[in-house]
């Protein structure tokens, strides 16, 4: 074969489609489901894998957000303090069609703006107008903290689910980058929450360029359900031999035997378990902080989003995604264990 046949193929890979990271992990399960059914001596069956539930759209993940009417805020630009400048900042052109983040920035600054400039105010109704701007603006802030969080566009980016699977190769940089960024974005919004607008925002924006590079969320949420279901249907097949048509004779078959031991060594635990680790190691540092992120968000989250997180964050929700791939991986362990018994199969001999 001339050499540039031999090049094509890799070559069209790599401009064509890209080779998506992670694009060989469908092979690897429907592969090891049919090992599992050669084994056993079954014809396999492979299930239709349901797409994962996108993240839903910008439009029903952004909340409306209260604003003083425009008479309170001219009133309150005409007196000193870094309040008149904040005001003013807002009552701009460019004030009015701030960025979540920014909406962020200028809530929290006009709160402390207008909480120094009480103490310097000593004429009674403006004094009161400031208070209840103050009040307003603390009421509405959970709303501010949400739009900038949970309502930026990169998270749509970092949750895309068409990057396919979370990658076979050891690559743990970008999960680790993506986890430092949303652990740190936690106790801010935390911080804030609680009542302290002094919480540096400097870089969030930094995070958000980080969603919108990377695809990682997605990504695990496509392996957990690619998972899930071939686990499932690896198990069915152990089911089938271990209730209704048991496998192993009373006396043992030593071919039958090493068959079996071979395909949970070199099929399950060489291949199918370790991947299992990555998924679960970058669950834990980035699902989990995402969920918490939602968590302590939850009185603020819309019904839309809410839907979404029971079915795809909520590690509590037993019928999650999540949920789903711990009850098949359990499951199939138990099965194997089961069927390693009844035919006297010692996986480590």
């Amino acid at each position: 074969m001339p050499d540039f046949q031999r090049l094509f193929p890799p070559l069209l890979c790599l401009f064509l489609v890209g080779c998506a990271p992670g694009s060989g992990v469908q092979d690897m399960m429907d592969d090891y489901v049919a090992q599992v059914a050669d084994a056993l001596e079954l014809k396999p069956e492979l299930s239709d894998i349901q797409p994962v539930q996108q993240i839903p759209r910008r439009r029903e993940r952004v909340l409306e957000v209260p604003d003083l009417d425009m008479g309170m805020l001219d009133f309150l630009s005409l007196y000193g303090c870094e309040l008149q400048y904040v005001v003013g900042e807002k009552n701009s052109i460019m004030g009015r069609v701030m960025q979540p983040l920014n909406r962020l920035r200028y809530e929290t600054r006009f709160v402390r703006a207008a909480e120094d400039c009480i103490a310097e105010i000593d004429r009674d109704g403006v004094r009161e107008e400031l208070e209840e701007a103050i009040e307003s603006k603390s009421e509405t802030l959970p709303i501010v903290i949400w739009n900038a969080t949970w309502g930026v566009e990169e998270v749509e980016r970092l949750f895309t689910l068409s990057q396919g699977h979370y990658p076979l190769e050891h690559d743990e940089n970008p999960v680790a980058d993506l986890a430092s960024g949303v652990m740190r974005l936690n106790q801010t919004v935390a911080g804030l929450l609680a009542g302290n607008r002094d919480e540096p925002l400097d870089y969030v924006g930094e995070v958000h360029q980080r969603w919108q590079a990377e695809h990682r969320a997605g990504q695990l949420m496509n392996s957990a359900r690619l998972l899930s279901t071939r686990i499932d249907d690896a198990t069915a097949l152990l089911v089938e031999r271990i209730e209704n048509d048991p496998l192993c004779p009373e006396e043992g078959d030593a071919r039958l035997q090493e068959a079996l031991r071979a395909t949970y060594t070199n099929g399950y635990a060489d291949v199918v378990e370790p991947y299992l680790e990555r998924i679960e190691k970058a669950r834990a540092a980035l699902i989990e902080p995402l969920e918490r992120l939602a968590a302590q968000q939850a009185e603020t989250m819309p019904d839309a989003f809410r839907a979404w997180y029971r079915r795809i964050l909520d590690s509590r929700n037993s019928a999650s995604l999540w949920g789903q791939l711990d009850r098949a991986v359990e499951s199939h362990t138990r099965r194997w264990q089961q069927l390693l018994d009844q035919c006297a199969v010692s996986p480590d001999s």
